[in-house]
This record gives structure tokens, C-alpha cells and sequence, in this order.
């Protein structure tokens, strides 16, 4: 049994979910390969290739796979899905685009967002915002599976030394055609990567209350900027700082939620962090049954005081 492993990358780095996932796939069989489609992405492929436990790396380079949609994409996996009994991608925005359409043109079952391999066919995945633990046992001949990074700790990126194979890229049947991307780009670390998070609730009032105490807390940790649903939907900050189950699922090793309550839909998106730093000044936030250390206060005036802390 073989596994192959969608890259994610940005033609120029490659995504540390990648990581996450290649330690999925180890478990499902001791063969990994690992599979770069983009354009001019060598510098990633070489990393690739570097990753511990990686029998090889694919590298499928064409120009009209440089926005790396989900149909030229999926048509260079099913070229190459013959030969492989699992195929697995992050449960990125990316994985989620790309491998079901592989499934469904596989005629096999996807399995989402697993959190554990127990054996060769069988899975864990969260259900109900992860309230409750399914075990999924797939009887499909290919495995098809997207893997929630935070269920599962990074393999080291160097130290390996797979080889390289250059294949040609399967033709654009041209059913999908790139037309923008607005990015927001920011000097902060990427929210899904970073080691410390400070993510601001509905408590904070504002967007302007949000960027006078959160930036500059953030700023002395040197973290990423997170916020809840109600924080989004009230226009505080952009739909990229949205920390939940409709957001992004993060796993830092600091999370400092402020002004949070703590709905169901925000805790299954942080409820892995290792530490949890709850500030709430309703003591009976549910922010509190998951945090490690709750500090019931009023943010407005202890936010600046650990700020200043920090500084001093």
C-alpha cells in the first residue's frame, strides 16, 4: 500500500499543513509520496524533498496550474491515482476544493477531516462542531482523505532525501478559468501557523476597541490575530480572523481569547491550543470550561494593564 500527498504550497513556500498531513499518511502506510502541482515551483519541490519520511516527490509544473485550481488540479491526482491506495490534502480551503472532486470522479467515498488513524480502513473525525468523535471504517478500495492538521504533529521538514520526478502535466480541459484574488497581507505570522494567537469577541464593542487593545498585545507576543463569528459578523475585523468552526481550526500553543463567550461554533476551532488564556468578565462564559487559565475582569481595563506588563 502507497499514499499520496497533496502539497500545499504558494509556488514559492510550502505550507507547513503539508506537515501535519504527511504524518497522517505515515500512519496510513510506510510509502509516501508527495505530489507539487504549480508553476516555476521548484524551490517547493525541494523541499518537498526534504520532508522525513518521503519516498518521493511528483512534480507536475505547467502554467496554467499556477492558480492551482480545483479541475486541473484533480485531473493531474487522477492521472497519477492508479498507483495509490490512499490520497490525502490538508483540510485546507485547498484540500477542501480540490479532493472531492477526485472522489467523485473516483466513484469512492471522501473522508473528511479525520483527527486519528486506528488501522488501515479506519478513521476518527469530529462531528457535531466536535462534540462528539465518529469512527469511520472506509471498505473502498482508495482512501480518499482530507486531514485536520491539528489533530496531528508536524513531521520534521528537513532531513530527509527524496527523490524528485518531473512528470508532464495532464492537459487543461479548460472547464475553469482563474479570474482574481484579493490577498490581505500582513507582517503578523499566518493565524493557521503561528504558536500564539490573541482572538477578540463581540466584548471588545468595536473595530475600533478591537485594534486599540488587541494589535498592540499582539504586538508584544508577537502573534496572529484571531476573532470570533460575532466578532466578523459585526464588521470588527475581516473574514480571514474568523477562529471557528466556519473560520479556521488552529492548534497554537498560546490562544488568548478576549471578550469571547465561548460559543460551541468558536470552540471547535481552538479547543486543540495546548494553552488556553480566557478573559471574560461573565464568570459563567463557556469560554471557561476549556480554558487553562480564566482571568474574569474587565477587558477594557485589564488588557492595557498586561500590555503594559509585557512592555515593562
Amino acid at each position: 500500500m502507497s499514499a499520496l500527498v497533496l502539497v500545499e504550497h504558494d509556488n514559492q513556500s510550502l505550507k507547513s499543513a503539508t506537515l501535519n498531513t504527511v504524518t497522517a499518511a505515515l500512519a496510513c502506510s510506510p510509502e509516501v509520496d508527495l505530489l507539487v502541482i504549480g508553476y516555476v515551483a521548484e524551490g517547493v519541490a525541494q523541499a518537498a524533498a526534504k520532508i522525513v519520511g518521503v519516498r518521493k516527490v511528483i512534480h507536475i509544473d505547467a502554467d496554467f496550474l499556477s492558480n492551482q485550481l480545483a479541475e486541473p488540479v484533480a485531473a493531474q491526482i487522477l492521472w497519477l491515482a492508479p498507483s495509490y491506495d490512499y490520497i490525502l490534502a490538508p483540510a485546507t480551503s485547498h484540500g477542501k476544493n480540490v479532493l472531492p472532486r477526485v472522489a467523485a470522479k473516483l466513484d469512492v467515498a471522501q473522508i473528511s477531516d479525520i483527527t486519528k488513524v486506528i488501522s488501515a480502513d479506519t478513521f476518527e473525525r469530529p462531528i457535531y462542531a466536535g462534540n462528539a468523535i465518529a469512527t469511520v471504517q472506509s471498505s473502498d478500495a482508495k482512501k480518499l482523505i482530507t486531514v485536520r492538521t491539528t489533530g496531528f504533529d508536524a513531521v520534521a521538514a528537513t532531513g530527509g532525501t527524496a527523490s524528485i520526478e518531473q512528470k508532464t502535466a495532464v492537459a487543461d480541459l479548460g472547464k475553469s478559468s482563474f479570474v482574481g484574488r484579493d490577498l490581505t497581507k500582513s507582517d503578523r505570522p499566518e493565524l493557521t501557523a503561528a504558536k500564539i494567537i490573541v482572538s477578540g469577541g463581540r466584548g471588545l464593542g468595536s473595530s475600533e476597541k478591537y485594534h486599540e487593545l488587541i494589535d498592540p498585545l499582539a504586538d508584544q507576543l508577537g502573534a496572529a490575530l484571531g476573532a470570533s463569528r460575532a466578532a466578523v459578523d459585526a464588521g470588527y475585523v475581516p473574514n480571514d480572523y474568523q477562529v471557528g468552526q466556519t473560520g479556521k481550526i488552529v492548534a497554537p500553543q498560546l490562544y488568548i481569547a478576549i471578550g469571547i463567550s465561548g460559543a460551541i461554533q468558536h470552540l471547535a476551532g481552538m479547543k486543540d491550543s495546548k494553552v488556553i488564556v480566557a478573559i471574560n468578565k461573565d464568570p459563567e462564559a463557556p469560554i471557561f470550561g476549556v480554558a487553562d487559565y480564566g482571568l474574569v475582569a474587565d477587558l477594557f481595563t485589564a488588557i492595557p494593564e498586561l500590555t503594559a506588563l509585557l512592555k515593562s
